[in-house]
């Protein structure tokens, strides 16, 4: 069994490309809580709408969550060095706060008194 459940925050504006198909895929890391102050960095893709979604919906800081499979994969870099990524396949996409939740949240990101946030979230 392979499925992968994951709640977190963008770590840059996902970029929507096309394969020369004309398939639609996204690539993007996704932070993802592990402690308080301590947080993975999970490589992602998304295909077909699930990556127009995300392409066209989502934002550097947006939280979203996804569901997918664990893949590694290798190629050959520019100098012929065999290399291996892991990622995950998303498989589903659910957006967690809508576009004003998280315009506020980048804008109050701290409260009056310079505290964090009540979700205790480092990003």
């Amino acid at each position: 069994m392979n499925i992968v459940i994951l709640i977190g925050r963008l770590v840059a504006d996902p970029e929507l490309k096309y394969t020369q198909g004309g398939k639609a895929f996204s690539r993007f890391t996704l932070a993802v809580s592990r402690t308080r102050q301590d947080a993975d960095f999970i490589n992602c893709v998304a295909w077909e709408k699930d990556a127009e979604l995300i392409g066209d919906y989502t934002k550097k800081g947006n939280k979203i969550g996804i569901q997918g499979r664990l893949e590694v994969r290798s190629y050959e870099d520019s100098s012929n060095l065999k290399r291996r990524i892991t990622e995950v396949v998303v498989t589903r996409v659910e957006l967690l706060e809508s576009k004003t939740q998280s315009e506020k949240s980048n804008v109050n990101s701290f409260s009056q008194k310079g505290d964090i946030e009540d979700d205790g979230f480092p990003f």
